[in-house]
């Protein structure tokens, strides 16, 4: 598959959560936007209301996943080692957006960095670092 779009969609098609969290992305150019439409089952916190951190957090690292799957391209999912999050303002019940900046690829672990907002780009509500076990082609 050399088509940036197909190889995104077949990525997203594959990761379950994806669904549930009802996810998707569109491609400008190279640039990948990840758009997490609100959702009342996504809600954590009913009294304001906001989303669960765990949504945020597991929306942002499906994100890095995904520019990966264009980046760093593998027939199978590459692996997550670990990611930090910083959680930097209240998820609101809206649709957020995410774009993950893949900042090194080396032969086995690539780093990359997320940042997620709702209602402007330059009020970041979270913030994720990680590192992922590329998978190899076979």
């Amino acid at each position: 598959m050399s088509d940036p779009a197909e190889r995104l969609q077949a990525f997203l098609a594959r990761v379950p959560y994806v669904r549930f969290l009802g996810m998707r992305a569109e491609l400008a150019g190279d640039e990948m936007t990840a758009i997490l439409p609100f959702a009342p089952h996504l809600i954590g916190n009913t009294f304001m209301p906001a989303l669960h951190g765990g949504v945020i957090g597991a929306f942002m690292e499906m994100a890095a996943l995904s520019q990966l799957s264009l980046t760093a391209q593998s027939p199978r999912v590459h692996k997550t080692i670990d990611v930090t999050i910083e959680y930097l303002r209240p998820g609101k019940a809206q649709t957020t957006y995410a774009r993950a900046d893949v900042r090194k690829i080396g032969r086995q672990i690539a780093n990359v960095h997320v940042e997620a907002w709702q209602e402007a780009r330059a009020k970041p509500i979270a913030a994720l670092r990680g590192h992922f076990l590329l998978a190899g082609d076979t």
